[in-house]
């Protein structure tokens, strides 16, 4: 029975999810090196609970071992970075009590190779969350290849505690959802070089063509071009040309143009300047 669930990683993603599992009654750790990202993430903790709950049962720690020494289950948060993953995991793996389920939030890298860092690989598996954690409905679940069948129960039973829908999928390169963006948003990309239409009108036409919410090079933006870039260079080295990056993004990430977060990508955001 899960009791106490450690977040690893105080960014947009891993404080999201701290809240959610705060919110539906898990004690929750969250760590991350810096104590700045802690700090927000526990405000984005209370505005989603309340000061009380926060009080009882977060703790946030910028040491490892503390925050996650008595977790059941672990969520990893961290950059989508395949060394530090699997350095992470080995640690966790030494940290942890023996029935601790160690998951992974990575959108596209491979689970079989994180699990492979540590000597429990069938207690690994990967928990894919989208953004934001508190709105998306989603989580896509990775099965390595070593994952067992009671860890993806309890990912699983996990879920629906935290009222997310599921999907379990194999571990490939860039899974379902990821795989399937990433042909979206770098086609729009070429399809902005060939001048086939303005990046305004490419976006028009996903949104109320496709009944998109987002266009794609709005999306790109709010995803991040940096990681934009991460992506497409990983999945073209496992899945071929067809995920080779375009010149477009490269040189706005060459830039720093990277997007929402900079306030300039393939759109200007004043109010991010």
């Amino acid at each position: 029975m899960i009791k106490k669930i450690t977040v690893l990683g105080a960014g947009i993603m891993g404080s999201g999810i701290a809240a959610i599992c705060l919110k539906n009654g898990f004690e929750v750790a969250i760590f991350d090196p810096y104590e700045e990202a802690l700090q927000k993430a526990k405000e984005r903790c209370v505005k989603r609970s309340s000061p009380e709950t926060v009080a009882s049962k977060l703790t946030i720690s910028s040491e490892l071992n503390i925050a996650a020494k008595d977790a059941d289950y672990v969520i990893e948060a961290v950059p989508e970075k395949l060394d530090l993953k699997r350095s992470i995991f080995a640690d966790l793996d030494k940290i942890t009590p023996a029935h601790c389920i160690l998951a992974t939030n990575t959108s596209e890298l491979s689970v079989t190779a994180i699990a492979g860092a540590t000597s429990r690989p069938e207690q690994v598996i990967g928990m894919h969350w989208f953004n934001p954690p508190e709105r998306m409905e989603l989580i896509e679940i990775v099965m390595a290849v070593q994952t067992n069948q009671k860890t993806l129960a309890i990912t699983k039973e996990l879920s629906a505690a935290v009222a997310k829908t599921t999907v379990v999928v194999k571990d490939r390169q860039g899974f379902v959802t990821t795989r399937a963006l990433a042909s979206l948003l770098l086609e729009a990309m070429r399809m902005l070089e060939e001048g086939v239409a303005t990046k305004e009108d490419i976006d028009q036409a996903v949104k109320l063509g496709l009944n998109h919410p987002m266009g794609p090079l709005e999306l790109a933006d709010y995803v991040g071009l940096d990681t934009m870039l991460l992506i497409s260079e990983s999945m073209n080295h496992s899945l071929g040309e067809r995920f080779l990056a375009p010149q477009t993004l490269r040189k706005l990430v060459e830039a720093n143009h990277l997007g929402r977060k900079t306030g300039q990508g393939f759109y200007t955001y004043e109010s991010q300047r």
